[in-house]
């Protein structure tokens, strides 16, 4: 319990400039950033790129523009699918692993970032603090893309939302139950159930809750939307009655050290065939990925009927997309 407490005192509110209406800022951080109607078109400009990509026709609009991505963690879906979705768009991603550039020989971030300012039109960065996301965003002019933190994983969220809505025909209203460790992806899907009105239950062991400040930041906005937050440790409670039950890995990177008591803690919030019966019985099945069949779900439930994880993983890239579009089509070197 205490790697977690200590883990939570290093999770940080951004401090990018937050919008009304349908306006975004200059950098996507969080899903606190995006206003809801904004959220909601996204989700609609992926539908359309998802149904154009699926007819084969090209839509170029970010011809000329150059993304960076720089990584200090391992990634399959946000790398490839930015890659892909900044290629079908006309332009090009450069990938910068950051033990190939110089931060990894000591030249400050905030340098880095003012130069990279002047090569790129946006950059996405997958890191481990908060804090290092926002700092990339205070030394550049161009947008900045998180493409992952320890805190929250906006867009995975926002491909989440997309599927959602596809499989579903609305968000509103719905019923989320994540199941698992309160880590970033929940956070993310925390803040958009606020946001579109769908309620969202974790289910988690104590002293694995999710950022109680983030929670009760998303009650405060769920109250106007006619979402309900909640979180229990009771697994089977919050499943009940759930339109969605999603789950995540029980370690995460960096978290290595913490396997043996995750293990113990998280076991009985497996995503299995018994938990599945709390559910309403035409419940769809998230993960993220990638998935350890046998652990934090079972290998029948991640491949049965229920599941929709391989248009979740596909809707990284027409989501990703969207965000390109939004971010970089609006900004001028």
């Amino acid at each position: 319990m205490a790697a977690r407490q200590n883990v939570q005192r290093k999770l940080r509110p951004h401090s990018n400039s937050r919008s009304k209406g349908t306006t975004v800022p200059k950098d996507l951080l969080t899903i606190s950033d995006i206003p809801g109607p904004k959220i909601l078109s996204l989700l609609q400009l992926a539908k359309k790129l998802k149904s154009e990509h699926k007819k084969g026709r090209v839509i170029a609009p970010l011809k000329g523009k150059t993304l960076g991505l720089i990584f200090e963690k391992p990634s399959t879906r946000t790398r490839v699918s930015f890659e892909a979705g900044m290629n079908q768009l006309g332009g090009q991603a450069l990938f910068l692993a950051s033990e190939k550039i110089q931060l990894s020989r000591g030249e400050s971030l905030a340098d880095t970032a003012k130069v990279l300012t002047r090569y790129l039109d946006g950059l996405v960065v997958r890191t481990f603090e908060q804090s290092s996301l926002e700092e990339w965003g205070r030394h550049t002019t161009i947008p900045i893309i998180n493409g992952l933190t320890d805190y929250c994983h906006p867009c995975q969220a926002l491909a989440d939302a997309q599927t959602i809505q596809e499989y579903k025909g609305k968000i509103k209203g719905l019923k989320l139950a994540y199941i698992g460790d309160g880590n970033n992806i929940s956070h993310s899907l925390i803040e958009i159930g606020a946001k579109l009105g769908m309620h969202v239950s974790v289910g988690c062991p104590p002293g694995y809750e999710p950022d109680p400040l983030l929670v009760k930041k998303a009650q405060e906005d769920g109250s106007q939307t006619g979402a309900v937050i909640s979180v229990t440790p009771d697994p089977c409670h919050a499943a009940k009655n759930a339109d969605v039950i999603y789950t995540d890995v029980w370690i995460s990177m960096g978290q290595e050290s913490e396997q043996q008591p995750r293990m113990a803690a998280l076991a009985p919030y497996q995503v299995n065939h018994q938990l599945m019966k709390a559910a309403k019985p035409n419940a769809i099945v998230m993960h993220c990925l990638p998935a350890h069949r046998g652990e934090e779900i079972t290998a029948d439930v991640l491949e049965g009927p229920q599941s929709v994880v391989l248009e979740q993983a596909e809707n990284r890239l027409h989501i990703q997309k969207a965000i390109l579009m939004e971010w970089l089509g609006r900004h001028n070197r």
